[in-house]
């Protein structure tokens, strides 16, 4: 529930810049606004912009805008004024201490987007990917984001609803009126339904390796032997010169980490210690971080060198990498041939993916972002169209919907009685609800909202 106060907070970042927006929100938005807020004109009409001048204790500390929205036709759904001020830090903290003086309360985190969701102005899926377009890094991530905020995985999941719904009330139907037993024309309709309600269960389950792909990201790791030009490969995905890289083996003893887009895919991304046996402690510390962060991993970059021959390191990174997502990339194309014909065959045989690269050139690059997408999935979707799943919350959702929707199916196909079928959708159908929590608790409502930002 709500509690019937007025709130407010900056709902710009904090810093310095030119302007400041300060949002308040509730019954009282307008009038504490005018008590902070002076401007000529009597009449504040809602939509438009007024300019006049900010007080505090009375006195002129600034000048700026005012924005008036009534509820429920604004963001919150309540009425909401925006002040714009200019973007100092201690004005704008200034302008907020004045409202905050005159009635307002200051918003928690995501207390705007969370009454928008309450008063029906939002589903929750949308909120979160609200929070997810602010947090966005990558063009895919904020294609997504920018999709379920406007709702494209909300509209799929209401139809999937519909269905359902359709298909609880024609079974209710026989229950309450028994002499209507569900003849065989209707169990092929509902069959049929049934199984669209599957399939599209099904796709929205299988979204879900490219959405975590793209918002959460791909815990990525490159190996290799000393020198193979690992460094070189992260400098080239990251377009940055972060990771040292000299021709003296060894140069690379911890982990380096950090997030680049590859193919669409978010991939966190770390450099590590060359694989081989070392008398140097701290070099062996490294190469056993690296052999950790393997199996730790989701997708695997080996790097082989070009330019010289195959050794016993490289023999026992194939074993290393035996079971893990992982692609070959044979580096330094653009030297001479050192690698022997039979172990580059061996690559080839132990990788489903193998991509000639130079990361000297970017050479490959292409080459490899589309090796990356199409292990995600990520060709098969369009993120700025298609419903994706993007986080577990959702993705649980889904699976149990489809195993209640599969039992379903499966009793009304070989005549089980209609409760019986009704049990399996009604729990399919609350668990695809949790997706936008209708009847969602409030425990779980108030996690997702506590990640967002104060003045969102």
């Amino acid at each position: 529930m709500i509690e019937n106060k007025t709130i407010a907070a900056i709902s710009t970042p904090h810093g310095k810049g030119g302007v400041a927006l300060i949002r308040i929100s509730g019954d009282e938005a307008l009038s504490v606004a005018k008590r902070v807020f002076k401007t000529k004109v009597t009449d504040i009409s809602p939509r438009k912009s007024y300019y006049g001048e900010i007080l505090r204790d009375g006195k002129v500390i600034d000048d700026g805008i005012l924005t008036y929205f009534k509820g429920p036709g604004s963001f919150t759904g309540e009425d909401v004024c925006e002040i714009c001020c200019h973007g100092g830090i201690y004005v704008t903290k200034c302008v907020l201490e004045s409202v905050l003086s005159q009635g307002a309360t200051l918003a928690s985190a995501g207390e705007f987007t969370k009454r928008a969701y309450i008063n029906g102005r939002l589903t929750l899926s949308r909120a979160e990917a609200i929070g997810n377009i602010i947090d966005a890094k990558t063009d895919s991530q904020l294609a997504l984001s920018s999709s379920q905020a406007r709702g494209t995985l909300s509209k799929r999941v209401e139809e999937i609803r519909e269905m359902m719904i359709g298909l609880l009330a024609h079974a209710y139907a026989t229950i309450d009126y028994p002499d209507e037993d569900i003849d065989e024309a209707d169990t092929k309709e509902m069959l049929s339904t049934l199984t669209s309600v599957v399939s599209s269960l099904e796709g929205l389950k299988k979204s879900y390796r490219a959405g975590k792909a793209v918002c959460e990201g791909v815990k990525t790791v490159i190996v290799g032997k000393p020198n193979a030009g690992k460094s070189s490969l992260y400098n080239m995905l990251l377009g940055e010169n972060l990771a040292i890289v000299t021709d003296i083996e060894g140069t690379t003893r911890d982990i380096i980490e950090n997030t680049a887009s590859l193919g669409g895919v978010t991939i966190n991304l770390a450099d590590t210690a060359g694989i081989r046996d070392t008398n140097d402690l701290v070099e062996k510390i490294g190469v056993s971080r690296a052999r950790e962060r393997i199996e730790d991993s989701d997708l695997v970059l080996c790097v082989f060198d070009y330019s010289r021959a195959e050794s016993y390191e490289d023999l026992s990174i194939l074993d290393l990498v035996r079971d893990k997502s992982a692609i070959a990339i044979i580096n330094k194309t653009d030297t001479p041939r050192g690698i022997s014909l039979d172990f580059e065959e061996k690559v080839k045989e132990s990788f489903k993916r193998v991509i000639y690269a130079s990361a000297i050139n970017t050479q490959g690059y292409e080459d490899l972002a589309r090796a990356v997408e199409e292990m995600f999935d990520l060709g098969e979707i369009d993120l700025s169209q298609d419903a994706v799943i993007s986080n577990a919350r959702q993705s649980a959702s889904v699976c149990v919907a489809l195993d209640e929707a599969l039992a379903s199916y499966e009793a009304l196909s070989i005549g089980q009685t209609p409760d019986i079928i009704c049990a399996s959708l009604e729990k399919a159908l609350a668990s695809l609800d949790m997706i936008d929590a209708r009847g969602a608790s409030e425990e779980i409502v108030s996690a997702i909202f506590s990640r967002f930002c104060v003045g969102k």
